[in-house]
């Protein structure tokens, strides 16, 4: 069986993060989504929101698959993947900018675990979506209809 870990902040989960998702659980047999604390942000939705609200996407958009979300507040997220004897870090990119701060991450995660990481370019037309823009657009009262779920939108008003 193999097992994958999709990490990030999830704040909140776009239609962006949900298409890596989707095709995810589509490579792995499990796929475990972690809602890590990013200290450099500052959440709208606490951990516990987060992780709802990425059960009711995936539940209302009827992604398939072996999927289970929680969080990790702390520690290494590769010892959470370790726990969870995954054998992949799922990272999904919309921009070369995404790559380069991702790619030392994924070697020091390999380096500690020896855990491969795989990146998943977003869909195209959500390259340049970001759970920051959603949240900037939707408090200035912009409609951020197209790029999250129903469930995300009910959230943010």
């Amino acid at each position: 069986m193999t097992v994958a870990i999709y990490p990030g902040s999830f704040d909140p989960v776009t239609l962006g993060h949900l298409s890596v998702l989707a095709r995810a659980a589509k490579l792995f047999d499990e796929l475990h989504v972690l809602v890590v604390h990013n200290p450099d942000k500052n959440a709208k939705f606490s951990a516990p929101e987060r992780e709802a609200l990425i059960r009711e996407s995936v539940a209302e958009l009827g992604i398939p698959g072996a999927i289970s979300v929680s969080s990790v507040e702390s520690g290494l997220m590769v010892e959470a993947a370790q726990r969870l004897q995954a054998r992949a870090i799922v990272k999904g990119f919309r921009t070369a900018g995404d790559i380069e701060y991702e790619i030392p991450m994924a070697q020091v995660n390999r380096d500690l675990s020896g855990i491969e990481t795989v990146f998943l370019p977003s869909e195209p037309g959500y390259g340049y979506v970001s759970s920051s823009l959603v949240k900037q657009v939707s408090s200035l009262g912009g409609d951020v209809s197209s790029y999250v779920t129903k469930t995300v939108l009910r959230a943010l008003s």
